[in-house]
């Protein structure tokens, strides 16, 4: 994708030039759907699968909520529990 700009010389000339946009795919993981969303917004550490994404139509905020619930669902598993943790 390509932005299209304009910059005025010194003599006082408009000139036009593009920027190379590059755009990552991502799907949410709130409500499985493709979304898009341009490369610079981003932190680099954060183009991985190790972190979740939340698309636009989403609320961010009640999906970590939901998040913090299924870890807490962990931590008070006890030890001697037979349950594996990725069921929850």
């Amino acid at each position: 994708m390509y932005a299209r700009h304009k910059r005025k010389s010194k003599l006082g000339k408009y000139h036009t030039y593009s920027r190379k946009t590059t755009i990552v795919e991502l799907r949410c993981d709130s409500c499985d759907a493709k979304f898009e969303r341009a490369r610079r917004q981003m932190d680099p550490k954060r183009l991985n699968n190790n972190y979740f994404h939340v698309c636009n139509e989403c609320d961010a905020k009640r999906f970590a909520q939901k998040r913090g619930v299924d870890r807490r669902k962990v931590w008070q598993l006890t030890a001697s529990s037979s349950m594996p943790i990725g069921k929850i």
